[in-house]
């Protein structure tokens, strides 16, 4: 018998690099689907472009339609047109306000609401929660609401915008939701140190429920933001309008805009040039960039906690 040693054994293994041969049907389909995306992506982004390209280009050629795809004759004239119309910075310091303390105010909230309905010391939590949920569904009507807020005097009050949207159902759940997800032995290791409900949610839950806080923080914001519903309805005082109310005039009233910005407040003869060139399309493009703009620039930076904060808590087991 032959002995063979370890290096003497030359297994012969020809390893082959395999390639997924495709049809000629599925690449056909691969391009339609690659198309149908592109078309889609297309009509999604193409009307902010259309706007921000028609905000700077020259007013004579927006007038008329003719930028479509590229600016034409650039300038940045109606910007400083824009800020000039009556009221708008104040409708900016109100739509700022209004967003980040009801942001703020909602986030918090939902957060210790959500965590709250996951506590079985919470009584009759089941009952809350069930009545908490159920106004998803249930909606008295505008009317209604409109007399309930004149009842407890919010209107031309700032907190007629903050006050109806501090407890947003959806965001309860969503926190809830996270929070049975989060292992209850950081609570139980807590509790025997001494800490209490508070003392929980403060410090163990909250650096744990960042991702859900920050997606529900962009929600709230958004909706805050874009909100001009309730200034219809509850704020006849104009310093009380916000930027998105005073866009939803601007764009029901677009022949009086060129006058706006004509008789808008201005002794220098540069901002008297800059009137008389404006014209309504390219004001009512520039102020939709305006307000458009500043709630475009949060998305970036929380679109990573979109898909964990939504997402995580979904499957089970």
């Amino acid at each position: 018998m032959q002995n063979t040693t370890p290096n003497e054994i030359k297994p012969e293994m020809t390893f082959k690099k395999s390639r997924i041969k495709t049809s000629a049907g599925d690449k056909i389909i691969s391009v339609i689907t690659y198309f149908i995306y592109a078309l889609f992506a297309f009509v999604c982004v193409y009307p902010f472009y259309y706007v921000i390209i028609n905000s700077f280009s020259a007013n004579n050629l927006s007038e008329r339609g003719k930028v479509l795809l590229y600016p034409m004759q650039i300038h940045f004239k109606n910007y400083v047109s824009v800020f000039t119309l009556p009221g708008i910075l104040d409708a900016a310091k109100v739509s700022v306000y209004r967003t980040v303390i009801g942001t703020v105010l909602t986030v918090i909230v939902a957060a210790f609401l959500g965590f709250m309905f996951t506590r079985n010391t919470l009584w009759r939590r089941k009952l809350w929660y069930r009545f908490v949920t159920v106004t998803m569904y249930i909606n008295a009507g505008i009317i209604p609401w409109f007399l309930t807020m004149k009842l407890l005097g919010l209107t031309n009050n700032f907190w007629g915008y903050i006050f109806p949207m501090i407890i947003q159902p959806f965001y309860i759940v969503l926190c809830k939701t996270y929070c049975e997800s989060v292992p209850q032995a950081l609570q139980e290791a807590a509790e025997i140190d001494g800490a209490g409900t508070l003392r929980v949610f403060f410090s163990v839950m909250l650096p744990v429920i960042k991702p859900i806080m920050a997606t529900i923080a962009v929600f709230a914001a958004v909706n805050q933001w874009n909100s001009f519903q309730d200034t219809l309805l509850l704020m006849s005082d104009e310093k009380m309008y916000t930027l998105q109310f005073r866009l939803y005039q601007y764009l029901t009233s677009a022949s009086s805009l060129k006058a706006l910005v004509s008789n808008s407040t201005s002794s220098t003869a540069m901002m008297a040039s800059l009137a008389s060139a404006a014209t309504a399309t390219s004001i009512r493009m520039t102020v939709t960039v305006v307000v458009v703009f500043p709630i475009m620039c949060v998305y970036p930076f929380f679109q990573k906690y979109f898909t964990k904060g939504i997402m995580i808590g979904a499957v089970k087991g």
